[in-house]
């Protein structure tokens, strides 16, 4: 039993002695000041140690350190761990750095972090900077000036540059103005043909224009990949103003024959009361006959006259009705 207690007891030891090296080997990292120790990087266990408590993984400073040494960089410590601590990626920004050294692209320290941190991969800029890319830009629609619409592809071979990258403009604006350049050199072109014919010159006024300035990206080179024949908008566009047009004639004369039935209206209102007029004067004749009669002013042989014209007059107006019927049949 006693043999039992002292065993366990020896190893209960052993594994405290295990765990507590286990912890001293974390704290204390000898693989990585060793292997610090044999790259030529001269670097403390002491500052191994306070970088756990700095919140800062020793690896990434020394795996940082060691390989910028081995390139020909000198890289401060305190630097890397202010870039860490600041949320900054080490290992892309020491790979970028390496990388345009061996490109012969001038670069800083100061200058990588700065792009790090603005949330740019520095790493694949440089790479952009010895590998130019290709941006296919959206089919872009223009108008010539005979009215023919043009769609026009181009793809544009940009170079990242390194002094922009911070506060530059990204793809979207180079893709939009190389856009509006594609519309602008279209839209002066007389005809479409023309276009079709040299679509090289739209390549050379769009370059022309210094369209990388401000951006990100210096551009190489602009070369129109397709170009299609869309709509004849200027047909289109007479189409619509005579269908407008007409509509204008249209509204204008419905005017002019509204107002040509109210004046007609008008006319007959007024045709109408002076008809009332006549009728209300001839019902007052027989009245003033026979005042006259009374009054002495008119004598029977002057009525007797009167009739005689009426009779007279009546006979005419049916002889012509009746003329005017047999004409018309």
């Amino acid at each position: 039993m006693m043999e039992q207690i002292q065993g366990l007891g020896v190893f209960g030891m052993i594994a405290g002695i295990f765990v507590l090296l286990i912890i001293i080997l974390y704290y204390i990292p000898v693989g990585l000041w060793f292997s610090a120790l044999v790259s030529d990087v001269r670097i403390s266990l002491l500052q191994l140690f306070l970088m756990r408590f700095r919140k800062v993984p020793p690896s990434v400073i020394v795996r940082a350190l060691i390989e910028g040494t081995k390139a020909g960089l000198i890289l401060n410590r305190n630097d890397l761990e202010a870039h860490y601590l600041a949320g900054g990626h080490v290992e892309k920004v020491v790979h970028a750095l390496v990388s345009a050294q061996k490109a012969n692209i001038e670069l800083s320290f100061k200058m990588a972090t700065a792009i790090d941190l603005a949330g740019r991969d520095v790493f694949q800029a440089v790479q952009m900077s010895v590998n130019p890319k290709v941006i296919d830009t959206p089919p872009v629609a223009a108008v010539a000036k005979d009215g023919i619409q043009l769609i026009c592809k181009a793809r544009v071979t940009v170079r990242a540059n390194i002094k922009q990258l911070v506060g530059g403009a990204g793809e979207e604006t180079v893709l939009a103005r190389v856009g509006e350049g594609i519309v602008s050199s279209i839209g002066s072109s007389h005809t479409h043909k023309a276009v079709l014919e040299n679509p090289d010159s739209i390549s050379k006024v769009v370059l022309g224009k210094g369209l990388d300035a401000g951006t990100a990206f210096e551009i190489l080179s602009i070369d129109i990949a397709d170009i299609d024949i869309g709509k004849n908008i200027g047909a289109g566009l007479q189409m619509d103003q005579a269908e407008a047009d007409k509509n204008i004639a249209q509204a204008k004369a419905e005017e002019r024959r509204a107002m040509a039935v109210a004046l007609e209206q008008e006319m007959k209102a007024k045709a109408q009361e002076a008809r009332a007029k006549v009728i209300d004067a001839e019902a007052q004749i027989p009245m003033a006959i026979a005042e006259a009669f009374r009054n002495g002013n008119l004598g029977i042989m002057d009525y007797m006259k009167y009739k005689n014209i009426m009779a007279d007059t009546s006979m005419r107006e049916s002889i012509s009705a009746e003329e005017q019927n047999k004409k018309k049949k």
